[in-house]
């Protein structure tokens, strides 16, 4: 017997859902938090997976099969379920627990991500949730994003050198030459500062909402980023890859830059002009 379908699935109805959900996810990864907590390596020893993205990933595929049947859904720990992929527009990417390696080590900075997006990876529609914060980032394709209901606004700083940036490393950085380390050091130069937090979803959020400028990575998957793209886009932000176009592979997470806007050609330069790239004069 084929899949149920779910053709024109009201997006204000699955948004007003997947909150729900994450918001119950995030309830159970608080649980977690206050134990001592269990992992186990996954590709590398910088590659950690616990018990709670085990739980929570089990419990956000249940809830959104139930609600959405005939959908695809793509997590970061089981891969695929429900419907095959070339069946359905609609496929899911669940980031149960975006930040693992904080979470590990009892760092408060992590997330629940739920993106719904066709099938060539552009977002229709997104939530971030930090439990920790109560803090949900959501929005809908041309409708807007907002924070705990605020309209989400990239900033205006026009400036690389006047500008906070964010940033994260892959998993293979001790053995792939291609580590971040070369880019942090040409950024180091040139914009006011840099973090590394540790949750690509929350990053992306943070540029939406005007704590940051940019972000930049080349470690990230679709369930890091789907719902974080749409939230700069939707906020008046620009998405692309190192080269500054919007292109499958930035929409995948694989090289992406996310901006304001305003500063994007300057943080694209640098990628792909490295030390040659102009540095801002001290005033």
């Amino acid at each position: 017997m084929p899949a149920p379908q779910t053709p024109n699935l009201d997006l204000d109805a699955a948004l007003e859902k997947a909150e729900a959900i994450a918001r119950e996810a995030g309830a159970i990864l608080c649980q977690h938090y206050e134990r001592v907590p269990e992992f186990n390596h996954k590709s590398t020893s910088l590659d950690l997976v616990t018990a709670a993205d085990k739980e929570t990933e089990a419990f956000i595929v249940g809830a959104l099969q139930a609600a959405f049947p005939g959908t695809h859904l793509v997590g970061e720990e089981g891969g695929g379920y429900g419907a095959p992929a070339g069946s359905t527009p609609y496929h899911w990417y669940v980031d149960p627990l975006d930040g693992t390696v904080n979470f590990a080590h009892r760092i408060p900075f992590f997330s629940v991500s739920i993106a719904l997006s066709d099938a060539d990876l552009n977002p229709l529609l997104g939530v971030v949730y930090d439990p920790l914060r109560d803090e949900a980032f959501k929005g809908i394709r041309g409708r807007g994003a907002t924070l705990n209901g605020r309209r989400l606004r990239v900033t205006k700083e026009p400036s690389l050198g006047s500008a906070m940036l964010v940033t994260g490393f892959p998993y293979d950085r001790w053995t792939n030459p291609n580590n971040n380390a070369d880019h942090f050091a040409h950024f180091l130069r040139r914009a006011q500062a840099i973090r590394c937090v540790g949750s690509a979803a929350l990053d992306l959020s943070y540029v939406a909402c005007g704590r940051y400028e940019a972000y930049w990575e080349s470690g990230p998957n679709p369930w890091d980023v789907q719902a974080g793209i749409l939230f700069v886009e939707e906020a008046g932000g620009r998405v692309s890859d190192y080269r500054g176009a919007r292109s499958l592979q930035a929409r995948r997470g694989h090289q992406i830059v996310a901006s304001n806007g305003h500063v994007h050609d300057q943080v694209v330069a640098v990628l792909t002009l490295g030390d040659d790239a102009p540095r801002p004069t001290e005033s």
